[in-house]
């Protein structure tokens, strides 16, 4: 597989290291969909992106059909007066409509947004839903079904605000089916429209997850978006080499999957293949049945999904057999994959291949859209990020006590959509985004070897005694060797005089270690002898290689309600708020540093 290893550039300053990579980014398109009018011409009866019909077949559409259907789409939208002032919203999930609208607002140079279906769907209050309302004004919205949105729609949205559905209406609401928007050929107008606009033309608000605050609206251009894609293929030159293949499930409002995996594709001429299914228990049996019938060329998901796929492979020769068919690569992101499971990992493919396949990660994020590093140096470890892409200077600053990763590049945001203090808030005073992510050299002495992640420099708080906290690499070890009873947790907390953690069990895992039935409750499964022997267990190997009281955990509680939404305890995609789940459980906090819960388990003495 060819994967590209650029030198890097490495310089200190007073204290501050200043990396980049020598090899400089090609000349990029002015606008992402450049590259479906190419491939439209190109390849046009090549398929771009299928999805399952409700009977089980895939519907597929070309390149030529998907330039046909932008253009009509964009011609449509040009009548609803809409601008970045009043934007398109698309609150419902990935389907082949959804990446039609979103195309063809494109096309037409009007921005949209894709909204997490989860503030719609899942939340009671729609808070974060309104939130990103009230700072979007958007001046149409589209959902596949109006049903399950109504209520949301009804609650949030001002009555004048029209409405484009595939199937269904809302009751006072003004309402465009999807099929008349191809109803007529795109025109000089949309043709005018796309060639107006340019690289700084904003393609699409994507929000944060709203890990730490609430989301903010992070505006993404069509430079970005072609930058990111330039630094992929020069790093992966094998996406230029073959069609990439993908078979992907991650949700379009967030930037790995609506901005990183469906770019691949696109900027590629390659064939996207939309996985309904979910790294869940209910969920993956729909992965793995796309699996069985389509091989990909690369396989890019979350540490979870790897999880669940490596169990499968391992019982499934059919499924190894399709699914290394061409397989060239592999990607994780979003979190850190434990040891284990890419031990697993590499077992399998070498059984089967008779060599390894090369795992890649990286450091990214909403506001690089997304890619800063890539795994390309010698190393393979959790933690690892790797080495600057082309196009992306990093500078690690000292930050309380370690360093801060900060990036400069055309792949990094002009600022957050109607936020200019917060803008001003992450940028330094030479043009860098401060990330808020600990950054480290994997190896002082070698600044080529790249770079580890650190955690996050918000999270880190003091002890009583004033000792500092790490917490991000503790928080990432504690939840890797969890594996598979550990979904996350909690560092706790300032000010105290020794650590605690309050754990998000993965609670249908738990139940059938407990060995209890279905009518057990949570709170019962968790209080068995064999889960509590568990997570003693998983207590004790934790501290084995604790250094002091800013490593050491002294206890943990296993918590039976989950994290909340709505509460802010839990970002949609699942990333943990540690401030709201402290704020939220402040009195069982107290209770358990008081020794007054009895879900307590404390930690022995180390052997």
């Amino acid at each position: 597989m060819s994967i590209g290893h650029p030198a890097v550039e490495v310089r200190e300053e007073r204290g501050i290291l200043h990396m980049r990579s020598l090899e400089p980014l090609a000349p990029l398109p002015a606008r992402l969909l450049e590259r479906l009018v190419h491939w439209a011409e190109v390849r046009p009866e090549q398929t771009f992106i299928a999805a399952r019909e409700a009977g089980g077949d895939w519907c597929r559409v070309s390149y030529a059909q998907m330039l046909d259907s932008v253009r009509a789409i964009a011609q449509s939208l040009l009548g609803y007066g809409l601008s970045a002032e009043k934007p398109l919203a698309l609150l419902s999930g990935n389907d082949i409509e959804h990446l039609q609208m979103a195309l063809g607002a494109m096309y037409a140079g009007i921005p949209y947004c894709p909204v997490s279906p989860a503030y719609s769907l899942l939340s009671q209050d729609f808070a974060k839903l309104r939130h990103v309302c009230d700072l979007l004004q958007p001046g149409l919205v589209f959902v596949s079904e109006a049903a399950p949105f109504e209520r949301a729609i009804t609650a949030v949205l001002p009555a004048d605000v029209p409405l484009i559905t595939v199937r269904g209406e809302i009751a006072g609401r003004s309402r465009t089916s999807f099929a008349s928007l191809l109803a007529q050929p795109g025109g000089a107008e949309a043709e005018q429209a796309f060639a107006a606009t340019g690289p700084d033309s904003i393609a699409k608000f994507l929000f944060t997850s709203g890990s730490t605050k609430l989301p903010k609206a992070v505006i993404t251009t069509q430079r970005m978006l072609c930058a990111n894609q330039q630094m992929l293929l020069q790093t992966f030159p094998v996406f230029g080499e073959a069609p990439p293949v993908l078979v992907d499930w991650l949700p379009w409002n967030h930037t790995f999957g609506g901005s990183h995996n469906v770019g691949i594709v696109l900027y590629n001429g390659g064939t996207f293949y939309l996985d309904d299914g979910k790294p869940t228990a209910q969920g993956f049996a729909e992965t793995l049945r796309n699996l069985k019938e389509i091989s990909p060329t690369a396989y890019l998901t979350v540490p979870k999904g790897w999880e669940e796929l490596v169990s499968a492979l391992e019982r499934d020769g059919e499924l190894r057999e399709r699914f290394f068919k061409r397989i060239s690569l592999f990607f994780f992101a979003a979190a850190g994959l434990s040891q284990s499971t890419w031990d697993r990992l590499d077992k399998v493919a070498e059984q089967h291949c008779g060599e390894r396949i090369r795992m890649m990660a990286g450091l990214g994020m909403t506001e690089a859209a997304p890619s800063c590093t890539f795994t390309t140096g010698p190393l393979s470890m959790a933690g690892y990020i790797g080495l600057p892409a082309p196009g992306c200077e990093v500078r690690l600053v000292p930050v309380d006590g370690k360093f801060e990763g900060r990036f400069r590049g055309p792949h990094i945001m002009p600022g957050y959509w109607r936020s200019p203090q917060q803008t001003a808030e992450v940028f330094d005073e030479e043009g860098f985004y401060c990330s808020g992510d600990a950054i480290k050299l994997a190896d002082a002495s070698n600044p080529q070897l790249g770079l580890m992640f650190d955690g996050r420099i918000a999270e880190d708080f003091k002890l009583s005694s004033g000792v500092f906290v790490s917490v991000g690499p503790l928080r990432n070890r504690a939840v890797l060797e969890g594996t598979p009873y550990v979904q996350d947790l909690v560092i706790t907390a300032p000010d105290r005089e020794c650590l605690g953690a309050l754990v998000f069990p993965r609670l249908a895992e738990c139940r059938r270690l407990s060995g209890l039935g279905g009518e057990a409750s949570d709170a019962q499964v968790l209080a068995s002898p064999p889960v509590r022997q568990w997570f003693a267990d998983w207590l004790q190997r934790l501290n084995r290689e604790a250094s002091g009281n800013a490593s050491r955990v002294e206890w943990i509680a296993l918590l039976d309600e989950p994290a909340s939404i709505d509460r802010g305890e839990i970002t949609d995609k699942g990333s943990i708020n540690q401030r709201a789940v402290l704020q939220w459980r402040a009195g069982k906090v107290e209770a358990l540093y008081r020794g007054e819960d009895a879900s307590i388990l404390r930690a022995g003495p180390v052997a």
